[in-house]
């Protein structure tokens, strides 16, 4: 059994297709989409009509929620863009996702955490920054799902797995369609890549819920995209697509 893990793709929909081609290769007996689908200052309205198309099992993240909750008046930029782009189908769409999914083999997908989307799973935050999170919080955010298999989740737009005690693995794939991003809460931080792949993770099964998770970089034409999100006023967007690293100046645009 392998199973093809892919997260905010965030409306990158060239860098999505690049993905979609790689896994194609890969032999995957399916593909799993972790949420945070469409805002990012880039093709919104194209992405939701290529995942409605694919009916990948799918969730919601923290930002296909603010779409559907949050007035556009008070919306961050990254989802103002995206909701001026689509239709009451494309909301109805996102309405109609879950907050996580139990799928067969004992996978659960979050795109946080199994309780909150708007948490790390795998990292953490605090006066300082952002930095990889300790075995304790990871327990504590895992707390009450440690009889799965593999928890997949997104978020942070890093890859990263970790093996709990109990034999789940914890994996997050990375981002498909943005490479970095800032943001102030809970305190201002970073996150960064370091280079301007799409990502994205496969698992496999070994049998007896015993799974590894490869992380996967693919290379698409990343200027072209950061020239679309310049176009639409994401400097901060196309600066992060550029390199894979934040720029300094502040955009207004926030995770």
């Amino acid at each position: 059994m392998r199973v093809a893990l892919i997260a905010d793709i965030h409306g990158n929909i060239a860098a999505l297709d690049a993905v979609l081609d790689d896994i194609e290769r890969q032999r995957v007996d399916s593909v799993v989409n972790l949420g945070d689908l469409l805002s990012g200052g880039l093709h919104p309205r194209r992405t939701a009509d290529r995942l409605m198309s694919l009916n990948f099992p799918t969730i919601a993240g923290n930002h296909d929620r603010y779409l559907l909750e949050q007035d556009p008046e008070s919306m961050g930029s990254w989802d103002r863009h995206a909701h001026d782009q689509l239709d009451d189908e494309h909301l109805q769409w996102l309405g109609s996702l879950p907050f996580s999914l139990e799928l067969d083999h004992g996978i659960l997908t979050v795109h946080g955490t199994p309780t909150d989307d708007q948490q790390y799973f795998l990292h953490s935050v605090d006066p300082d920054g952002s930095r990889e999170a300790t075995e304790a919080e990871i327990l504590d955010r895992a707390a009450g799902f440690m009889d799965r298999s593999v928890i997949a989740c997104g978020h942070t737009h890093l890859q990263r797995r970790w093996t709990l005690p109990s034999g789940t693995l914890v994996v997050n794939p990375g981002s498909v369609g943005i490479p970095a991003y800032d943001d102030d809460q809970p305190y201002p931080h970073v996150m960064e890549s370091g280079s301007p792949h799409a990502r994205y993770a496969i698992l496999d099964d070994h049998g007896r819920g015993s799974w590894t998770a490869s992380f996967e970089l693919v290379q698409y034409d990343h200027v072209a995209a950061a020239a679309d999100a310049r176009a639409h006023g994401m400097s901060a967007i196309a600066d992060a697509l550029l390199t894979g690293y934040v720029d300094s100046r502040p955009d207004g645009a926030s995770h």
